[in-house]
């Protein structure tokens, strides 16, 4: 049985080393623009700020993704680090931008940025990844050639595109206090966020790297739209019902958010009387006005309306869809161990606990 935490450690050990090697070539500036001596310890602050979400090291689910979808159609794995730390940059940025955005306590066991530097310095620091990773990428044309290193960056941009969008209309969504959302609403969102961003896109970049042709790229996009779904509920049930490993101060985050999930507008449709009264109020308030105990009668009201129950029934019903559409669909993905470890990844999903 593969154990697919102990693969996200292998492929972790080969990217973070090369995204490192980056972080520090950031400090080193040319001469015509070289930071005089007086100045050193304000860059010194700088680049550490930069480096902070990136020195926290995540699970490393996409650049493993790029790089199993890249070794199962053959493609060398040393061949596509620089791809897969370019993808692992980019989600350290997005999530000190989200962060933000959220106003979010935690990342990673320690509080976020914008907690412990405010939000102009955080922002700042997630500037500064945004720009590495296309120095990442821009350097990728010397390892893969002029053509697919072009191909990847314009990958980037439609994956980054699509993300944003969703998150534009997520935030939107929130801010309005929207209580007529469907579940196609929320999967629509799951696909923009996490089906492209999260599955689809890493394993196209891993596909794109050994040639793959258009019809599987696309069958790579519908399998990650499925998984997408699938991770997506998944943390949104975690954020309900565990500390994520110790790793996160408060349970119901996305509850003091305001942001829109599965089990929340389940919840919207099914919940009935003073429930209901009491469930809109306490939605109107901002982060800081609500109170524990309301977040806790919230999650009570999911188990009582069947909204937590009805989760984990999508939930199951998507993972089914995903075994049987990689089964039947990703058959071009025929070099082993990494077609296993992918097929691996689809339980990884519905089994982990943070």
């Amino acid at each position: 049985m593969i154990d697919f935490l102990e693969v996200l450690r292998e492929k972790r050990a080969l990217v973070w080393p090369e995204i490192k090697q980056y972080l520090n070539l950031m400090t080193q500036m040319p001469t015509y623009c070289q930071v005089p001596p007086k100045y050193e310890s304000e860059a010194k602050f700088h680049f550490q700020l930069v480096a902070d979400y990136p020195e926290r090291k995540g699970k490393y689910v996409r650049p493993t993704l790029v790089l199993l979808t890249a070794a199962a159609l053959g493609f060398p794995q040393e061949q596509a680090i620089k791809t897969a730390a370019a993808m692992e940059i980019s989600e350290n940025w997005i999530l000190n931008h989200d962060d933000i955005e959220d106003d979010s306590l935690m990342r990673r066991g320690r509080p976020a940025l914008h907690r412990i530097y405010g939000q102009e310095l955080a922002l700042n620091a997630g500037d500064g990844l945004h720009l590495l990773m296309w120095k990442v990428l821009r350097d990728n044309e010397a390892v893969v050639g002029t053509e697919k290193a072009l191909t990847i960056m314009d990958e980037f941009y439609r994956m980054l595109n699509r993300t944003v969008l969703g998150q534009t209309i997520e935030i939107k969504w929130t801010r309005e206090n929207r209580v007529d959302l469907t579940d196609e609403d929320i999967l629509f969102i799951f696909e923009s966020k996490t089906g492209y961003y999260t599955i689809g896109g890493p394993m196209r970049l891993g596909a794109i790297l050994a040639g793959a042709n258009q019809d599987q790229l696309g069958r790579l996009y519908q399998f990650g739209k499925l998984m997408g779904y699938c991770y997506q509920i998944t943390d949104d049930l975690l954020d309900l019902t565990s500390n994520f490993a110790g790793l996160k101060k408060q349970t119901g985050n996305d509850i003091y958010e305001g942001k829109r999930t599965m089990m929340l507008v389940h919840l919207f449709r099914n919940i009935r009387g003073k429930d209901k009264r009491r469930l809109l109020a306490i939605m109107r308030k901002s982060r800081k006005e609500k109170t524990e105990a309301e977040v806790v009668w919230v999650i009570k009201m999911m188990e009582k309306y069947g909204s937590l129950a009805h989760g984990r029934k999508m939930l199951a019903k998507f993972i089914k869809q995903a075994k049987e559409y990689f089964d039947q669909n990703l058959d071009f993905l025929v070099e082993r161990p990494a077609r296993d470890q992918i097929r691996a990844f689809i339980d990884f999903v519905a089994q982990r606990t943070y």
